[in-house]
């Protein structure tokens, strides 16, 4: 029987995590010798601080993988990124990702979307069974739980998205295994219905048991579980339910929730107060030049001078839009040079910190899932941002998908570089990304659908478990 080291190495319980030692970390609990899971679950401290080595595996780069393009999950979200239209890779490490060219099975992209997400699942499992067997308190339990729920439904979501066509094509497909107990053996493909019931269950269990309080911002909340929902819903296509989940997840008022003014601070401070979730790091506790998308973008700071903006793109931002921070930082380019545009929404150092979710995300979740049901509340949400964003900003007069449209440029407008809002809207909508402007690989647009969209299974994985063969990747 094939043995799958690469999904069960650390179901073996790990006796002590490094718990990360930024501001966000400094005042958690901090195991200073091995320990036993008994020991480790009889008090919430000690489930804290296993939840703080979780936390920190968020943003540190994945030791299984020394490579600056496979880190934590925001080398994931940037992967995606690249793969549009609003954002241009020179050869640096994302290229592959750029060119749509990266989803073999034996590729380090592959392996790494596969076996990252794993290890946090698996994580989450360790501490959703610790908590349960243990003695706590049943209210420590049940938020405790939760946290680790909404962990394990947020990477189970990564791979639903990362290897398969979205939901709406066909849910029976099949999807990556699911594993919710501590295993030694692999698990069969499972199907992107049951993946996605048991993300949507996990999560709104998880918004039941939280409230607004953690221990710092890179930790999950009610919040945060919220907008993971969110989301979720908006890929499954349950409107009213992404619309509920997204105004809880930023409070409902607009206003109170968006500060223009920051905007072009740098994306790099976990304080900000738009910022719903996000990791963070300081000077001795960094992932160093590996942070993506702040190493790569940032032309003004010593790192890779590695991504560029489409002039295709910036042409969609008004001179009096906060969010316009193109330059021109090389002399003697022209528009059709691809390196004719760099962007400063993100600063580079060592100490910044990475957005994971924030309020204007959840504001046009909210507007876009509106749509249908109360058209004129939708529009309405829209103007809100377009104009904390630009004074100047004019209301549309767009109904119907002109409004959608509208909504989706804003989406890009609003997060491009965090969250891989093109290629996840594109995907969980069935479009196409042409490619555009002055991009350096015009020729390798996204079709709608496209097996492009999603990975191959991993090889490694094929040879694992006995589960699978090599005829999982027929025709994908």
């Amino acid at each position: 029987m094939k043995f799958n080291f690469k999904q069960t190495n650390i179901l073996i319980f790990i006796t002590l995590l490094t718990i990360g030692c930024s501001d966000d970390f400094l005042n958690d609990p901090k195991p200073t010798s091995s320990v036993t899971e008994e020991v480790i679950f009889s008090t919430r401290v000690g489930a804290e601080a296993f939840l703080s080595g979780i936390q920190r595996s968020f943003r540190t780069q994945f030791e299984r993988y020394q490579r600056t393009d496979c880190g934590g999950i925001y080398s994931m979200y940037f992967a995606r990124s690249v793969k549009g239209n609003d954002l241009i890779q020179g050869p640096t490490w994302f290229l592959y990702d750029y060119s749509n060219d990266n989803r073999e099975p034996t590729y380090s992209r592959v392996g790494f979307t596969w076996d990252y997400p794993y290890f946090m699942i698996n994580q989450a499992n360790s501490l959703i069974n610790g908590v349960t067997l243990s003695e706590l308190p049943d209210t420590d339990k049940a938020e405790l739980t939760a946290q680790g729920k909404t962990i394990r439904a947020f990477f189970y979501f990564q791979l639903a998205m990362e290897f398969q066509h979205t939901y709406s094509f066909d849910a029976t497909l099949p999807a990556p295994p699911i594993y919710t107990e501590l295993s030694l053996e692999g698990n069969p493909m499972s199907t992107l219905t049951e993946m996605y019931d048991l993300i949507i269950s996990d999560l709104t269990s998880a918004v039941t048991n939280l409230n607004d309080t953690r221990l710092g911002k890179s930790y999950v909340n009610q919040s945060v579980a919220s907008g993971i929902l969110a989301r979720v819903y908006l890929v499954t296509g349950n409107m009213t339910g992404a619309a509920n989940a997204a105004n809880m997840a930023y409070g409902g008022d607009v206003n109170s929730v968006l500060d223009a003014a920051s905007y072009g601070n740098g994306f790099d401070d976990i304080t900000n107060s738009e910022w719903i979730w996000g990791s963070p790091q300081s000077s001795d506790q960094s992932n160093y030049y590996y942070l993506a998308p702040h190493a790569f973008t940032d032309h003004y700071s010593p790192a890779y001078f590695g991504t560029y903006i489409n002039v295709d793109f910036a042409d969609l931002f008004s001179e009096t839009d906060v969010r316009n921070l193109f330059v021109h930082t090389y002399e003697n380019t022209t528009p059709t040079d691809y390196t004719y545009l760099t962007t400063t929404k993100f600063i580079f150092a060592f100490d910044s910190d990475m957005p994971l979710m924030r309020t204007s995300e959840m504001i046009l979740i909210e507007s876009e899932a509106l749509l249908n049901s109360n058209e004129d509340q939708a529009h309405n949400l829209l103007y809100a941002l377009q104009l904390n964003r630009d004074s100047s900003a004019v209301k549309s007069t767009n109904t119907g998908d002109a409004l959608l449209n509208e909504i989706l440029i804003e989406r890009r407008k609003e997060l491009y570089g965090e969250i891989g809002v093109e290629w996840f809207d594109a995907k969980r909508l069935r479009r196409a990304i042409p490619r555009t402007g002055n991009h350096r690989l015009i020729e390798s647009d996204l079709e709608a659908d496209d097996k492009k969209l999603f990975l191959k299974i991993p090889q490694a994985e094929i040879d694992a478990n006995d589960y699978i063969d090599d005829s999982i990747n027929t025709d994908r």
